[in-house]
Parts: C-alpha cells; sequence; structure tokens
C-alpha cells in the first residue's frame, strides 16, 4: 500500500489525506515518530558500515567494503561530516567516541593540496557546527587551524580563491574557478570569525563573494566558469545548478545569518535577474533552466539534481509560491524512475544523465517547506525519498550511488555528505521540532547548522 500512495500525484495524495483525516483514520503514510526511528535506524546501518570498514579514512566503499581517502592521507571527512548528525539523533555512544577520535587524531599540518570549497564546506563547516553542539573547545581549535591554512587560497590578485591551497605550504593552485567554489565561504568563515575574535575570516569571505557580485552581467546574470587571476569570465552560461547554485545560497545566507546588509542587497538584485531569466513554465511544471549571462537567452532546459536545493532557498527568502511549484517538479523528476536522475532535460522530460549521487537537496526543500507550511504532502514526499533510497540504494554496509536510475546499477562510493546531509534532513522532517530549532539556525550548503551565538 505505501509505494501505490508515494507513487500518487500530489493533488491526489492529499484527497488521501484529507479523506483520511475527516474519517477519523491515521494519515496513510505518515508516522513521524516511525519515520524518524526508521531513518535513525538506517544512519547506523550505514554508520556500523563505516566503523567496519572504513574507520580512520575519509569514506566508505559499500559493495567492496572498503575504504577510500580524498589525497592518499585520511582526514576522517565521513566522522567529521556525520558528528553533527549523530548528536541530533541522540546517537550519544557513536558520536562521544567520534569526538574523541577527531580531537586525538585529526591533523591538517599534511603537504598535500586540497580542494578549498570542499574542505570549507565539509570539514571547517563540520567542526564548527559540532564544536556549537557540544562546547567542545578541541574543535574550535582544528576550524581555526584549518581556516588559517585555507586562507592562502584566496592570496590571487582579485581576491577571488584559487581551487586547491596546499595545507602545509600554502602553495595554490587552480586558478580557474567557479562562483560556488569562490562565494561559498561566508557562513564557515564569519562564524570562524564570530567565535575566535579573528576578522580576518569574515572579511576574506566576504570580499570574495562581493568580486563575484561586481563581475555580474549588465542584466545581473553571473557565468559559470572565471579566471580568478584576471577576473575575466570564460564560460558565460548561467543557471543555479552546480557551479553556480552555492554561490546565490550564501548571499541569501550571509544576510540571515549576519544580518548583512550588503548581503542582502546582492541577494535581492540577484533573485530578480534569476527569476527573470532562468525561471521556466512548461506543460511538466515550473522550473529554472539555464541562459546566457549576458542576453538573457534561454540556452538548455537541463535541471540538475544539485537545484532541487533552491525551493528551500525561495522559501527562506519568503517567496513560498515559488518554492513550493519548484518542489512540486522537482517531485516529478524523482518520481519518473522511484530516484531522480542527475539531469534531467524538462522541456522533453527526459533523462540527460542516469546517474543518482545520494544526493540530499530535494529533501531539505522538503524540510524547509514543511516547516513554513506544516502541510503533510511533504512528510509524504519524505516517506517517498526514504522508502526509494532503502529500496535502489542500501547495501551491505551503507548506501550506494547509482550508475543508472533506471536500471538501479550501483556504484561502490558512498559520499559523506550522505550521513551530513541526506540522512540528516530525512530525519529532521519527521523528527519532534525540539530536536533542533529551525528558525534559529542557518546551515551550510553541507547541512551543517550554524547557531547565531554572538
Amino acid at each position: 500500500m505505501a509505494r501505490v500512495v508515494a507513487r500518487l500525484s500530489l493533488p491526489a495524495l492529499l484527497m488521501l489525506v484529507q479523506f483520511a483525516t475527516a474519517s477519523g483514520q491515521t494519515t496513510v503514510g505518515i508516522d513521524k515518530v516511525k519515520l524518524a526511528a526508521e531513518v535513525r535506524e538506517q544512519f547506523i546501518h550505514t554508520w556500523h558500515g563505516y566503523e567496519k570498514y572504513a574507520w580512520g579514512h575519509d569514506g566508505l566503499r559499500p559493495l567492496s567494503d572498503s575504504c577510500y581517502d580524498w589525497y592518499g592521507t585520511p582526514f576522517y571527512i565521513t566522522a567529521v561530516d556525520g558528528l553533527d548528525t549523530m548528536i541530533l539523533m541522540g546517537l550519544k555512544q557513536e558520536a562521544d567516541s567520534t569526538r574523541t577520535y577527531i580531537d586525538r587524531h585529526l591533523s591538517f599540518d599534511k603537504d598535500v593540496y586540497v580542494k578549498t570549497f570542499e574542505f570549507n564546506i565539509r570539514l571547517l563547516g563540520g567542526l564548527l557546527s559540532s564544536y556549537q553542539l557540544t562546547g567542545d573547545k578541541r574543535l574550535l581549535e582544528l576550524a581555526e587551524d584549518l581556516g588559517m591554512r585555507l586562507l592562502p587560497a584566496f592570496n590571487s590578485p582579485t581576491g577571488m580563491p584559487y581551487e586547491y591551497v596546499n595545507l602545509k605550504t600554502g602553495a595554490v593552485r587552480g586558478r580557474i574557478n567557479n562562483p560556488a567554489g569562490i562565494g561559498t565561504y561566508l557562513i564557515e568563515f564569519g562564524a570562524l570569525s564570530k567565535l575566535t575574535g579573528k576578522n580576518i575570516f569574515y572579511r576574506t569571505a566576504k570580499n570574495a563573494i562581493v568580486q563575484v557580485y561586481d563581475r555580474r552581467s549588465k542584466i545581473g546574470l553571473v557565468g559559470s566558469s572565471i579566471d580568478v587571476d584576471t577576473g575575466k569570465w570564460l564560460k558565460t552560461n548561467s543557471s543555479i545548478g552546480a557551479g553556480i547554485d552555492s554561490y546565490l545560497e550564501y548571499l541569501l545566507k550571509g544576510w540571515r545569518l549576519f544580518g548583512d546588509r550588503d548581503c542582502e542587497r546582492m541577494w535581492k538584485t540577484s533573485i530578480e535577474a534569476v527569476n527573470k531569466y532562468l525561471a521556466d513554465t512548461t506543460s511538466s511544471g515550473f522550473w529554472y533552466g539555464s541562459a546566457d549571462m549576458n542576453t538573457g537567452r534561454r540556452t538548455s532546459t537541463v535541471f540538475d539534481a544539485l537545484a532541487a536545493f533552491f525551493p528551500a532557498e525561495l522559501a527562506l527568502s519568503g517567496d513560498l509560491p515559488r518554492a513550493e511549484k519548484l518542489e512540486d517538479s522537482c517531485y516529478k523528476m524523482w518520481n519518473l524512475y522511484g530516484i531522480e536522475p542527475d539531469d534531467l532535460n524538462y522541456a522533453t522530460m527526459s533523462v540527460v544523465s542516469p546517474k543518482y549521487y545520494l544526493n540530499p537537496e530535494i529533501m531539505e526543500s522538503a524540510y524547509y517547506l514543511y516547516e513554513y507550511t506544516h502541510d503533510k504532502k511533504y512528510l509524504l514526499m519524505g516517506k517517498t525519498f526514504l522508502d526509494d533510497l532503502v529500496k535502489y540504494c542500501r547495501a551491505g554496509s551503507g548506501f550506494a550511488e547509482l550508475k543508472n536510475v533506471v536500471t538501479k546499477r550501483k556504484m561502490d562510493v558512498m559520499e559523506t555528505y550522505f550521513t551530513a546531509e541526506t540522512l540528516k534532513y530525512l530525519y529532521l522532517l519527521f523528527a519532534p521540532s525540539s530536536t533542533l530549532d529551525f528558525h534559529k539556525v542557518i546551515f551550510n550548503t553541507e547541512a551543517h547548522p550554524i547557531r547565531r551565538t554572538w
């Protein structure tokens, strides 16, 4: 019965919910306590797999029961990324042992080039969030140390960061970057400034995001690739998807977390341009496509799975009508094959890229919209996501990404954000509101909640 319910259209689901409520029955498909417990069980399954086969390493390979490290030396990325999820789920034993291990063993004093963006959102964000949740000062010390080691990445002629930085030497490489890789630091660096009293972090991250904004086109859009040395755009395609997504996100969240009026102004002018040139309504629903940043000419009707974060941002900004319509479209994308493809041509409703990387964005948006509307359809969406993840992606020691959503063929990798984001957002969707005060935190783009304690 649950699978039949999950595949119904949203109007049909709502009718079913209304009927059940009016007749005094339990709402079909919705038992928040049971669903929260199930998400927690899936996290435990995943975590025990990581502990057994990948402890002391960055990530788990769930099909071969083995591990991987990003750069040949471990930074325990899954452990840092998943720690605040364990804390929120009340997994005290697992959280305490993981935090102790991080305290004693994590070191950034290593002669390796790391991706500046990823170490910021996963490790710096994770350390800061877990510090705020536990008060463990060692986590803040590690966060400050990492922040200092990332700062040299911003020593370009424009102040926009290079893609890679050597944690030990401060050497940099990768002058070609994108708005997301440049503008996704203000939440983490800003919080680090507030918590340590060292304004260099806020100032550096703020300058980087402003540098991107100041290079927007006359119609208010940014491109997808830029040279951080010269400040010249190399690719002029604009979208809300990969490479631009979290730049837009941090304009809004920089305003909301820090009360930064510059971010407020930049967000409002940016979203106006995005809605004017990128929003698109077709017979399949309401979407955001791609356009040339200079002319506004539509260049693509492809919507990628990462762009499913945007209903959450629209909701956070107060634009619930667009947020709800876009989430409905994302839900259609998910239900085409029971798992969303990485890229969909929404004009033809045909799959462009069939992979699924255990992405959390559609769950994130369902959580936000439920918090703002309390509409049970978002709980029903969440149940669909959970059921399908378990049915198609669960493996012996964790969850596996899919090479093809049509055939459901699995890949031997589980990204660290699965514990940091995907399971966290699903859990928070069903968990009691006392688990985390949604209105008192701002989530970084890796789902690490940051509280304004300053």
